[in-house]
């Protein structure tokens, strides 16, 4: 199969085996460029692993700390048809690289909300591991079912209060568009908190807590997003926001729980970035195209990888104690503090109030952008040959293990 990208709407539906594996070498070799991370965490869980913050976090926990892993996730193979889907083909590559360090690693694909998964994992964690020193929670999507009552419900992106109207981008035409978000009924809060708050995150930390498999001075970590004023409205004051308020109220739940035996919970704040999911939500990637070419121009973007270095190697560890994490007034890990800095939030509000179709490509980083979406599917990798023809059908070492 000759595979290139194929875009429907903010979603990619092809993803490229060689390509998501130069991509995972890539965050690899920057890892290992920054060197070992002293008194990092040597067992961990990576719940929601196979993209994004998830991925960086499984990579940094094997290749910066040398830590054995095990991640959960819903990705879907390839059928021969079809590709496999972009975290699938991450998952080999973080796999086949991992295996030849001689580093422990299992991954389970499969609905992460479910008991039926906790169970299988913390069976895995009793046999293989006896417990884990650090849990990363990094789930994102649009439903979950809850394991208790089986009910489905499912997340809305809308304000609360008000209908909110702002400009936002269409990258299928690259061109300024104004948007409209309704506004949220209760209803559709609550469903949202259920599917994107902390309630989930909790009952995996109960359960490793409770069978003894969340060892002494334990760390857990969810991520979360606060922004820009000019997003506020929708995602930070919006349903999305509410869902993160109960994370945020789950983690002092959680750290109150684990500190019992030495542990942290904590909520870390990151930057915006393009992500799969970030991509979906209206207003955030025009603001991202702006912050883009601004934090670029003062030589202080990151992505992912570069993220979650900081966060492990700044915040978490390096010996740090767990009692001497920095953490703003709410308890809150904040390594979005570049992104937030004053001189760049005022460059960003002046370039938002004058951008227009006219103006987009010069004063902000479409292209930018662009790449490191095809990016999060394989596509635009320096030395790739994308007019191969090769296999898509390739199995995750592990799974096959577990089957």
């Amino acid at each position: 199969m000759i595979i290139q990208p194929k875009i429907r709407g903010f979603i990619c539906t092809t993803a490229h085996p060689i390509g998501c594996e130069a991509h995972v070498v890539e965050q690899i070799n920057y890892i290992k460029s920054k060197g070992p991370i002293a008194g990092g965490p040597k067992k961990v869980l990576v719940i929601g692993s196979s993209t994004g913050y998830g991925l960086a976090s499984r990579i940094t926990a094997a290749f910066g700390c040398g830590a054995a892993t095990m991640g959960v996730f819903f990705e879907k193979e390839s059928d021969g048809k079809r590709t496999a889907t972009a975290g699938w083909y991450n998952t080999v590559a973080f796999e086949k690289a991992a295996l030849a360090q001689g580093l422990y690693v299992k991954s389970f694909n499969g609905d992460a909300f479910s008991d039926e998964m906790r169970q299988k994992v913390t069976a895995a964690i009793k046999n293989d591991l006896g417990q884990v020193d650090c849990v990363i929670y990094s789930l994102a999507s649009p439903r979950r079912v809850d394991p208790k009552t089986g009910q489905l419900y499912k997340s809305v992106l809308k304000p609360k209060g008000v209908a909110y109207t702002n400009k936002s981008i269409d990258f299928e035409k690259n061109e300024v568009i104004s948007v409209t978000l309704e506004t949220a009924v209760d209803q559709e809060v609550q469903d949202t908190i259920k599917v994107m708050g902390g309630e989930d995150w909790q009952l995996w930390i109960e359960a490793l807590t409770n069978q003894g498999l969340l060892a002494p001075q334990a760390v857990t970590v969810a991520y979360s997003y606060i922004g820009p004023d000019v997003t506020t409205p929708v995602y930070r004051n919006g349903t999305i926001g509410a869902a993160k308020d109960h994370l945020e109220a789950t983690a002092h739940s959680l750290d109150a729980l684990i500190k019992k035996q030495g542990g942290r919970a904590f909520v870390s704040v990151n930057k915006a970035l393009v992500t799969q999911s970030s991509s979906a939500i209206p207003f955030i990637p025009l603001y991202f195209v702006i912050l883009m070419k601004i934090m670029k121009h003062k030589n202080i973007h990151e992505d992912c990888i570069h993220q979650i270095q900081r966060l492990f190697a700044d915040r978490l560890y390096n010996n740090r104690p767990l009692t001497e994490v920095p953490t703003d007034g709410q308890g809150r890990i904040r390594i979005d503090e570049l992104e937030m800095r004053q001189d760049v939030q005022e460059e960003v509000a002046a370039v938002w109030k004058n951008i227009t179709d006219m103006n987009l490509w010069q004063v902000s980083d479409v292209k930018g952008y662009n790449e490191d979406f095809l990016k999060l599917f394989g596509f635009g990798m320096a030395g790739v040959d994308y007019n191969a023809d090769i296999n898509p059908e390739v199995l995750i070492p592990s799974i096959i293990e577990n089957q």
